[in-house]
């Protein structure tokens, strides 16, 4: 977990990004919201200061990375009952009112955090499903997305990294993400 102290790497560590999604996977899939409320108790817990732009840094970097990803309310589920999209106290959509949640990605290596074990009796979050393959399908389909904006960026760092997810998306999930990985590859190689 990325904290406010002095660095010269304002992203976070690859360890941040898997303890991200040991949180995630603690639940099953968690809004944004919840996923920064998780990382303020567990800072509270180990008594350090973490900011709120650094905890949503530290969100952006795992979703950028696809170690946590973005996930279609259609596809969270709680005890089998869909996710109803009219519950006022539903709080997915947050300040940013993106109406998604969060899933454990195909880049992450789930680790539990210290402390993360007594976040669920802490926070009222309950424990949610995800239908695996609409959530893979809506990964490949931002994955595709994310290779064309950055092969019309012409940016090669990028693209490298979106290469990467393209072995670890077909390692996730039975997906064939290889028209986009030669798509990629040609770019880099241009």
């Amino acid at each position: 977990m990325a904290d406010s102290g002095e660095t010269d790497d304002p992203a976070p560590s690859v360890a941040a990004r898997d303890d991200l999604a040991g949180v995630v996977d603690l639940f099953g899939s968690v809004t944004r919201a919840e996923l920064s409320r998780a990382l303020s108790e567990l800072a509270f817990k180990r008594r350090t200061e973490v900011d709120d732009a650094a905890i949503a840094a530290a969100i952006d970097v795992g979703v950028a990375e696809y170690a946590i990803v973005p996930t279609p309310r259609s596809a969270v589920s709680v005890d089998g009952d869909p996710v109803d999209p009219t519950d006022p106290d539903d709080d997915s959509t947050g300040s940013d009112r993106d109406p998604t949640f969060l899933a454990v990605g195909p880049a992450a290596f789930p680790q539990l955090p210290e402390g993360a074990e007594d976040l669920p009796h802490i926070l009222d979050v309950p424990d949610r499903e995800v239908d695996r393959e609409a959530l893979s399908d809506a990964v490949l389909d931002r994955l595709s997305a994310d290779a064309i904006d950055a092969i019309n960026a012409g940016d090669t760092e990028r693209l490298e990294t979106l290469a990467d997810v393209t072995y670890d998306i077909e390692a996730w999930a039975p997906v064939d993400a290889e028209p986009i990985r030669e798509r990629i590859l040609a770019e880099i190689d241009g």
